[in-house]
């Protein structure tokens, strides 16, 4: 597991509260690969950059379904996702806030 020091990590309450929903659709949205989560201390987590304008980021399944199709297990789809990544300058997950989608799928359909 990479360590991504600058991350912020929310937990399921703070889902909850953040999003306006139940324990069980935040774990829906998990399941359905909405969110990625990562076990830190025993407790899910959620990067806070996964969050926009209150909703889960929409760019972020496509792009999940992507990594796991290229291979890519949970773990090594947060970690590429949230670390640098050379051939876009930064984190797939920043350029996915600034609109980059189809790039950072291209990029993430090549690791494959």
């Amino acid at each position: 597991m990479t360590d991504t020091p600058d991350a912020t990590w929310l937990t399921v309450p703070d889902l909850t509260e953040l999003l306006g929903i139940k324990v069980s659709q935040v774990r829906r949205l998990i399941e359905d690969r909405a969110l990625l989560a990562r076990k830190i201390d025993g407790v899910w987590k959620v990067p806070a950059a996964f969050i926009v304008d209150g909703e889960p980021m929409s760019e972020l399944r496509g792009t999940l379904v992507v990594l796991g199709d290229s291979g890519f297990t949970d773990d090594e789809a947060m970690d590429w996702l949230l670390n640098p990544e050379d051939s876009l300058g930064v984190s797939p997950i920043e350029a996915l806030r600034a609109g980059r989608k189809a790039e950072v799928r291209r990029v993430a359909q090549a690791l494959g």
